[in-house]
């Protein structure tokens, strides 16, 4: 069996959640690559959508949500969306690459190209599965026709049934996270210590100066362990701080060593982030979510008790230092966590593809 999976370069999430795929059918010893799918659109039109994704969501992120928002209109119409329209000009790139590769099965972490997978199986005899990875069936999924769809829970199973999807292939293993991403090592530096950590993801979004100032002086008995990501201005700005407490981060290898050795987090509700800090079983804070699907993650979270939804400064602030002084706060919603987050997701999928593939379905 030979597998590729699709990922698209807006954010780091759908490239992380394709890595840990991929690093499961490796340990399993099935060849797995990983491919942009946006470099099968071309080098020119990879960059302009990169762009354009990254701009909407600066600031609040109002462009991002108001577009978002637009989307759940039109998926109402079932009309087909100019979205659909766009992917399928695609589908001859596509199909000549997974044929000259010889792919028995494509995977997309994706939308887009789940949808000229979808054209394309309308024409060929091809296996594709659908990752969801947010807690929320985004808009225009239901355009999408795949073998399997991995949701991220089985509480949500009314939601994707209700978009048009048949109960039977949808797979609530979660949103895939590498069992490899749990062999942390000690960092002696933060051993005894409290520990927040604040991660605003890959390209380093929100207020994070000023939640740093606040959280810096109102728990001054706690180390700030912030992580930057690619944004180097925000970096050098934490650095002009004089602070002891203050530990300041650009992009790291090892997100999970700083994971494991937290006491509380504090994090963008984006979906794989926050399925590897529940999976780690930490007590989180979701602050300031971008409109539109970082609200149904952090939404669903609280809902279930796995999180804190902050939605200003102050909220940050107060909801950390509830979480660092109460310990059954932290305990319960570790407990919640333990119930409801599959910490071996990759590994579930992989283990029903290779069951699946096997059947001959």
């Amino acid at each position: 069996m030979k597998v590729v999976v699709f990922t698209c370069s807006t954010g780091g999430g759908h490239n992380a959640c394709a890595r840990y795929i991929k690093q499961e059918f490796d340990d399993f010893g099935i060849t797995c690559d990983v491919q942009d799918y946006l470099k099968l659109v071309g080098d020119n039109a990879a960059k302009i959508i990169e762009k354009l994704y990254l701009d909407s969501t600066k600031g609040n992120g109002n462009i991002f949500g108001g577009v978002y928002k637009l989307g759940e209109l039109y998926s109402k119409t079932n009309i087909p969306s100019p979205v659909y329209g766009l992917n399928v000009l695609v589908k001859e790139k596509l199909d000549k690459f997974l044929t000259e590769n010889n792919y028995d099965l494509a995977i997309g972490t994706h939308l887009f190209p789940c949808l000229a997978l979808t054209k394309l199986k309308k024409e060929k005899d091809i296996k594709f599965i659908n990752v969801a990875t947010d807690y929320e069936c985004i808009p225009f999924w239901e355009e999408t026709n795949p073998d399997l769809f991995v949701i991220p829970s089985s509480l949500l199973k009314d939601d994707f049934i209700k978009k048009g999807f048949k109960e039977d292939i949808l797979l609530p293993t979660g949103i895939p996270v590498a069992s490899s991403f749990f062999n942390t090592k000690e960092m002696p530096e933060f051993k005894n210590k409290k520990v927040v950590l604040l991660t605003s993801g890959s390209m380093g979004f929100g207020h994070v100066k000023d939640i740093v100032l606040n959280l810096l002086a109102n728990i001054p008995n706690a180390y700030v362990v912030v992580i930057c990501g690619t944004n180097e201005t925000l970096k050098n700005d934490l650095e002009k701080i004089d602070n002891k407490h203050l530990i300041v981060k650009g992009f790291v290898n090892n997100m999970n060593d700083y994971m494991a050795s937290s006491t509380v987090i504090i994090s963008k509700p984006g979906g794989l982030t926050t399925t590897e800090i529940a999976a780690m079983n930490k007590p989180l804070v979701h602050m300031m979510p971008i409109p539109g699907v970082e609200d149904y993650n952090a939404n669903f979270f609280e809902r279930n008790n796995m999180s804190i939804r902050a939605n200003n400064i102050d909220n940050i602030v107060n909801a950390t230092k509830r979480l660092l002084e109460d310990s059954k706060l932290r305990n319960d919603m570790i407990s919640n966590q333990k119930k409801l987050i599959n910490k071996y997701s990759a590994k579930s999928l992989v283990e029903y593809v290779i069951k699946y593939m096997n059947d001959g379905k």
